[in-house]
């Protein structure tokens, strides 16, 4: 018998909640297969199981919130040999597990082994000690959560996505196809959302925990800081070309797409560099500046927002920060981040544009002095410095400081910096 904990997924998380139980009590599961959701302040997480067995007890509610290393489920681990043993109250399982923690909480999801359990005179139930399918293990958790509530054996769907990947598609066809991938009782989507996630007209969508904490701070970041906000227009033609020269050549070399995003944050480093007051955070002792140049990228996910973080930025070339956008992009997506890639940030960028923004007041992340935006690129006629009117593509670029740490002449001067780092860059730059 295994006693799992609440997982302490980060140095900094104290707590954690269980946010939803992906294998209920009597289900087998494999050794390294996901069986609970566990949500932070920091991250939304599935938990992987330790051993393969057979899930004897939950003692934590979806929705509970409890410390980390607080036992939170029981598993009959089915490879040690041992059966499952009678059903004991939850009370007196949850004091069990307690005992058998001990007096330090474990970190992690250590397995917290126990003396052998009374037998109940039946054989042991048998679960696939085998490691976990491959499809499994690269399938996405919205895919897996998809396929559970269609009643899909995912393992049977042949991907069609990237190195065979099963996507939401390739379920719901093998869906549309009949019963012959079941796996068992279909669980409902959640309550106010269709069966693929969309939001129902009339209907209450119930918070997720991720959506409580943006919420949560949101509301103490606008409250917090005194939040002021400027703009500048940037001519981003030349950085435009250069951009095209090279997207073919770098997307063959890295797999990854080349937008502007790498560019900009470079610019944005230059200008913290020459403004390092905008690269600080408020504290009750004074205006720390900070050392580390850290850039947080704002994704905006279907139902989340998430803020991974480029680390040493100022130390990266313009290619290296693609690539390091590209993973993080990617794995935000894919709801593969770790606490370590949310940790961390100094300064966030926020690419607005991307959903056809041209201006824009975003909210301070946390912690942070100042946000600035990438706004939607579009060509229009520009008057130039020799009258000369010519097509050019414009960019808005829009930051918000809180006014306790700066004032309008650094938050001007870090944006006309911006503004000259940008128009200065390509076409004949390298990467």
């Amino acid at each position: 018998m295994t006693t799992i904990t609440m997982p302490q997924l980060g140095e900094t998380v104290t707590e954690g909640t269980v946010a939803q139980w992906l294998k209920r009590v009597g289900e087998s599961v494999e050794k390294y297969e996901p069986f609970v959701e566990v949500s932070t302040d920091k991250v939304n997480a599935e938990v992987p199981s330790p051993v393969s067995g057979v899930i004897r007890e939950v003692l934590v509610k979806e929705g509970e919130t409890v410390a980390t290393g607080t036992p939170i489920a029981i598993i009959d681990d089915v490879s040690s040999g041992t059966a499952p043993i009678e059903q004991a109250s939850p009370a007196a399982t949850k004091a069990e597990a307690n005992r058998m923690a001990g007096d330090e909480p474990v970190p992690g999801f250590a397995p917290v082994p126990s003396a052998p359990p009374r037998s109940n005179g039946q054989p042991a139930v048998a679960a696939p000690s085998a490691p976990l399918d491959e499809t499994l293990r690269t399938a996405s958790p919205a895919v897996r959560r998809l396929a559970r509530e269609h009643n899909v054996d995912i393992r049977a769907v042949k991907g069609t996505g990237n190195a065979g990947r099963v996507t939401a598609r390739d379920v719901t066809t093998a869906a549309a196809a009949g019963p012959a991938i079941a796996t068992g009782p279909a669980r409902p989507a959640p309550s106010g959302t269709s069966t693929y996630g969309e939001p129902i007209p009339g209907t209450t969508i119930p918070f997720t925990q991720a959506r409580r904490i943006i919420a949560q701070r949101m509301v103490e970041s606008k409250q917090t800081a005194p939040h002021a906000w400027s703009t500048v227009e940037v001519d981003v033609t030349n950085l435009w070309r250069w951009r095209e020269r090279e997207k073919a050549h770098f997307e063959r070399e890295t797999g990854y797409k080349l937008t502007l995003l790498p560019f900009f944050i470079r610019a944005v480093v230059q200008a913290l560099q020459a403004f390092p007051l905008v690269n600080a955070r408020f504290t009750p002792e004074g205006i720390q500046v900070l050392k580390e140049i850290n850039i947080g990228i704002a994704i905006g996910l279907p139902a989340n927002l998430i803020v991974p973080v480029v680390k040493g930025a100022d130390r990266l070339t313009i290619k290296a920060l693609g690539v390091a956008a590209g993973e993080l992009i990617d794995k935000a997506r894919r709801n593969k981040l770790g606490v370590d890639d949310l940790a961390g940030g100094t300064f966030t960028v926020n690419n607005t544009g991307a959903n056809g923004s041209v201006l824009s007041a975003p909210i301070i992340n946390g912690g942070q002095a100042a946000i600035v935006t990438m706004e939607a690129i579009v060509k229009r006629p520009v008057v130039r410095g020799d009258d000369a009117i010519a097509i050019r593509h414009m960019m808005n670029s829009c930051l918000s400081i809180d006014h306790r740490v700066l004032d309008g002449y650094s938050a001007s001067g870090f944006l006309a910096e911006l503004k000259r780092r940008l128009e200065s860059m390509g076409p004949d730059g390298a990467l």
